[in-house]
């Protein structure tokens, strides 16, 4: 957070950024009493003046670095390929439980410029089909397609709600 500032390119260093906590928590100002730096300083040394040196060292090794942030997959998962992998497995065997949120519980789902190729897009009664398979399989909204394809909601509507209809007539 303190890397913020930086990194939206308001200020060329944290300390140029005086609404940040980093002044007080590199121990270049006192903190406000509002603001805790102790547990902070804390997870890099046991000795203030060391804890605030290595606070300082660490933030200015993000300097020009990505944020971590462009790596969360679905706002909650950060980690190697493998071990995010596992959780998007246990996720999909959990898609039913309502307080897992819609970005958490499709991942790994295919962009809809994948799912809506130039293929599809010429046929439409497969354009049909894909479009409730978006919705359905793969957790899109009806709005998102819609904006996606260039169509009004209303008519993405009424496809997925046609296709429902053959998909019941087959079973």
């Amino acid at each position: 957070m303190v890397l913020n500032p930086v990194r939206a390119k308001m200020v060329e260093t944290p300390e140029g950024y005086r609404w940040s906590s980093y002044l007080a928590t590199a121990g270049r100002t006192k903190p406000l009493p509002c603001l805790t730096t102790d547990w902070v300083l804390g997870q890099f040394s046991g000795k203030r003046g060391k804890a605030e040196q290595e606070y300082r060292q660490f933030v200015k090794w993000g300097i020009g670095k990505q944020s971590i942030w462009t790596d969360v997959r679905g706002q909650t998962i950060l980690g190697e390929e493998d071990f995010a992998d596992r959780f998007i497995d246990h996720l999909r065997r959990h898609q039913e439980v309502p307080e897992i949120t819609r970005s958490q519980k499709y991942l790994k789902r295919p962009a809809l410029e994948k799912l809506f190729s130039e293929d599809i897009l010429r046929n439409k009664r497969k354009r049909d089909r894909r479009i409730a398979d978006a919705v359905d399989r793969h957790g899109y909204l009806q709005r998102e397609i819609a904006d996606h394809l260039q169509l009004n909601y209303a008519t993405v509507s009424r496809l997925v709600s046609a296709q429902e209809q053959i998909s019941n007539n087959k079973t």
